[in-house]
This record gives structure tokens, C-alpha cells and sequence, in this order.
């Protein structure tokens, strides 16, 4: 039985499947907690950005809505994952992200103790995965200068300090320069947050990584979230602090 209460986040798109997985689970270890159960790719990315990681994931390869490994190349999951599907031939793919095992439906109940404990060993290796992650954050990273561009037949590199935000905007992203003008670029928000200095750059909301030194102005808005303005902003839609994000905006980045 494991030492701690563990908290399991499901992936799968089948309800009679999660909820006897979800059974197995509670049968294996009462001490497992099932924190929520997704049935698709975006409904998955959208709750990662917006719930703090679980310590161990179950995940279906296909979703509703696509195969499971879009994710991954959405956002960055360091949770380690049990593969639970009906089909083989995924294996190869699976270890090539954070997969500790793969089982195949139906599952059997030994073999999903057998994950399990090879999860708690991999626990019990790490002691403590939160102070983990804590020494791995602050070690010292080098923060990326410059992005590539393509324009046309032609390559660019862009300074980060030439780089007003980046955005999303309908499934891509974008950076947008001082001088108004917006390329394309082959990273999510997720690992652009990643890559640049934390205290030139913050991620305002869900769409928007913007750049101190372009703000311009920022406006009280509705439910008390702040409206911004950029220098040389020129699409259609508002860039808003989101109502979770505002406090850390305003006490944290803005006044350091």
C-alpha cells in the first residue's frame, strides 16, 4: 500500500472504462484519489493550465477528439503515466514520453497493482517530488535571446528585446515586435514561458506572454481583472489580465 495519499488524474474518453478504472484504483489503494476524470485532448490541455499537476496519470492513446500524445505537443506534462488502451502498436510512442507502463484493456487488477507499485518505487527513489521539482526550478537557467522566423523564402532571428508578446491565435502562435508587425513560431505559449526571462516576460492569461517594456498603459477592467495596452497593437482582441493572474501581475512582476 502506498505511504501517501496519492492524487490520480484519468484520461479516458469511454465512461464505462474510467469509472471500472477508476473502481480498480479505489479497490487497490483506498488511500488513491481520483481528482477528475477528461475525455479529450483540449479538455485535458485547458485543465493542465489550469489545476496543479497530479501525482500519477492514467491516459487513454485515443481520445474523442484526437490521439492522447497531442498533448504533449501542446503543453509540457512531467507527471509520470500509466497507458491504459486497447491497442499495442502505441507502445514505442508512449515510452517516449513520461510512461512508467503500459497496460492493455481490459485491465487486469494484478498488473495494475504491479504499475503501481512501480510507481511508489519511483516515488520512494525520489523521497519527496515536490521538493524535487523546487531544487530543479531554481537551478540556474539560460534564457533564450532570440527566435527564428520564416518569412517567405526567407530566414530571420528576432531578438527576445525586440519582441513586444507572444499570442495565440486560432491553434497557432505568434510573436508580435516593437514594431508592430506578428510572425508565426514552432513553440506552444507553454514552452515559450518556459524559454524567456521571467522578469521581462509574463503570461497574462491562457493566450498572452506579454513583454514589460511594451506595456503602454493598463486599464481597470471588468471583475476586476486589467486591461492592457501595447505599443503598436493593432489585431482585434483585448489583452486581459485574468482574474487568477492579476495579483501576482500586480504585486509580484509589477512592483518588484
Amino acid at each position: 500500500m502506498l505511504a501517501f495519499r496519492m492524487k490520480v488524474l484519468i484520461i479516458e474518453d469511454e465512461r464505462p472504462a474510467s469509472q471500472k478504472l477508476k473502481r480498480l484504483l479505489k479497490e487497490t489503494d483506498p488511500g488513491i484519489e481520483v481528482v477528475d476524470i477528461l475525455g479529450s485532448v483540449e479538455q485535458s490541455v485547458n485543465w493542465f493550465l489550469e489545476n496543479r499537476s497530479p501525482e500519477l496519470i492514467f491516459m487513454d492513446i485515443q481520445l474523442e477528439d484526437g490521439l492522447c500524445f497531442e498533448i504533449f505537443e501542446k503543453i509540457r506534462i512531467k507527471t509520470p503515466i500509466i497507458f491504459t488502451t486497447a491497442y499495442d502498436r502505441y507502445a514505442l510512442n508512449a515510452f517516449k514520453v513520461n510512461c512508467i507502463d503500459y497496460l492493455l484493456k481490459p485491465v487486469n487488477p494484478y498488473e495494475l497493482r504491479n504499475a503501481i507499485d512501480k510507481f511508489d518505487a519511483i516515488h520512494r527513489t525520489i523521497q519527496d517530488y515536490s521538493k524535487y521539482e523546487s531544487v530543479i526550478h531554481q537551478l540556474p537557467a539560460r534564457n533564450k535571446e532570440r527566435f527564428l522566423i520564416k518569412i517567405g523564402e526567407h530566414y530571420k532571428s528576432v531578438p527576445t528585446s525586440d519582441i513586444s508578446c507572444f499570442y495565440s491565435l486560432e491553434r497557432s502562435v505568434f510573436l508580435f515586435t516593437n514594431t508592430g508587425k506578428s510572425y508565426p513560431v514552432d513553440y506552444s505559449l507553454d514552452r515559450i514561458e518556459q524559454l524567456v526571462d521571467s522578469k521581462l516576460f509574463f503570461r497574462v492569461n491562457r493566450n498572452f506572454i506579454v513583454n514589460y517594456y511594451a506595456i503602454q498603459d493598463m486599464i481597470a477592467y471588468s471583475s476586476n481583472r486589467i486591461k492592457i495596452i501595447l505599443a503598436n497593437w493593432r489585431e482585434k482582441e483585448e489583452i486581459i489580465v485574468s482574474r487568477e493572474r492579476v495579483s501576482d501581475f500586480l504585486k509580484v512582476w509589477m512592483d518588484r
